[in-house]
């Protein structure tokens, strides 16, 4: 993502203006933008004139609309972001407060305004959203996806991408295999056809050029995790192994990149244990995915041990923070990233204040966790929050306390 414009005010309000370059921006613009805010960009409206005869014609015309934001809808595996809301300028074509949805598209800047009310309906830019923007902009808009994972069985076959914020799906690819008889080819046919079809696939998901004269290839090539139960990933291996060494040489760049790894299955809930393998652990290991992953190995670890240097829930990871047990020495805060994606800006603001608590007055760490993340959705089941404590904390009875 690149950032065009920023006039964002020491109070917090203001407004950004971005451009959307890659499909993961669109997961970052989402996370920035908040019911109550004012978004401006390029629109498409179908308007109808009426003539003095009585006929219509219809046509499509572009325009520039401010909206008060309500609704966000949110598709990560196409990247597609709509956002709708009241129009607050008027037009020759539109009227203040008619409902629009925007539809914001790669390489379109759009304008993203947050206000400070002093009657509390909008909490401005504050430590969260202005975190979110720096991760949106970080590295000039050129992230890519941290590992590609190909989950397989016969004839069935997902690609992954494992992003620095999100893991998506990004295509499946599902055929018929002939069973595999005594003294039959069909089923080699069948499996080499299956392979052909997934290289092809994996290939152009990657933007991978096969072309040896082709500049990209003195790129580095992020892993490949092939991953099935039984011979399938490893077979897949060969038949790549065998592309290489006849009909596009250009694929020896792939080789070295690619790692087999056992599944249970070769559909996406598989996924988890395979990032959970020691291969894969030690080839990720410096990747956000691999940290965040850590962090929850190491607060569940700590459950597990009965320490009591490990809690969570809101309430309880509140009376810690409270207690001055998520400071300094090892004090670690873990957030998933939907508690600030609230419509209730009275909740937004109990988790933004707890943030600003633990690392700005108590010096503790704060770890915000992607909820489309495996290590995320794991926090999701712990209700969003957690926290690792600096000394041992025995909690009292909260469910007994009074409201």
């Amino acid at each position: 993502m690149r950032c065009i414009k920023n006039k964002i005010e020491h109070n917090g309000s203001g407004a950004v203006t971005l451009c959307p370059d890659e499909p993961e921006d669109m997961w970052h613009t989402y996370n920035l933008i908040r019911p109550g805010d004012i978004l401006r960009a390029s629109a498409i409206r179908r308007v109808t004139t009426v003539q003095d005869t009585g006929s219509t014609s219809s046509a499509r015309v572009h325009l520039n609309l401010i909206i008060r934001v309500k609704n966000l809808d949110f598709d990560p595996q196409s990247s597609q972001l709509h956002v709708s809301g009241q129009i607050m300028n008027e037009t020759p074509h539109t009227k203040i407060g008619q409902f629009h949805t925007l539809d914001l598209e790669l390489n379109r800047n759009f304008t993203l305004e947050k206000e400070v009310g002093s009657d509390g309906e909008g909490v401005g830019w504050d430590s969260i959203a202005i975190e979110s923007l720096k991760d949106a902009v970080d590295e000039g808009g050129k992230r890519r996806a941290e590992a590609v994972a190909v989950v397989m069985q016969e004839g069935l076959a997902h690609i992954c991408f494992i992003g620095q914020f999100q893991t998506i799906l990004k295509q499946k690819i599902e055929m018929s295999v002939p069973r595999k008889r005594q003294g039959g080819g069909d089923h080699d046919k069948g499996m080499n056809k299956f392979f052909k079809v997934t290289l092809e696939t994996l290939l152009r998901q990657m933007e991978f050029n096969t072309s040896l004269t082709s500049g990209a290839n003195n790129e580095a090539v992020r892993p490949v995790l092939l991953a099935s139960p039984g011979f399938v990933a490893s077979g897949f291996q060969k038949y790549i192994q065998s592309e290489a060494s006849t009909t596009t040489p250009g694929l020896k760049r792939l080789l070295p990149s690619l790692v087999v790894v056992h599944s249970a299955s070769g559909y996406t809930n598989s996924l988890s244990e395979v990032l959970q393998s020691p291969a894969v652990k030690t080839i990720l290991a410096d990747t956000k995915y691999a940290r965040e992953t850590k962090l929850m190995d190491d607060f569940l670890e700590q459950l597990r041990k009965e320490t009591n240097k490990a809690t969570y829930g809101p309430r309880e990871v509140e009376y810690a923070v409270e207690q001055g047990a998520v400071g300094r020495g090892g004090g670690v805060l873990i957030v998933s990233n939907r508690l600030f994606r609230s419509q209730n800006i009275a909740e937004r603001k109990r988790w933004v204040s707890l943030v600003d608590r633990v690392r700005d007055v108590e010096g503790g760490d704060v770890r915000i966790l992607s909820s489309d993340h495996e290590s995320g959705k794991r926090l999701e089941g712990l209700g969003g929050i957690a926290a690792l404590l600096t000394f041992p904390l025995i909690e009292p009875d909260l469910d007994s306390d009074a409201e």
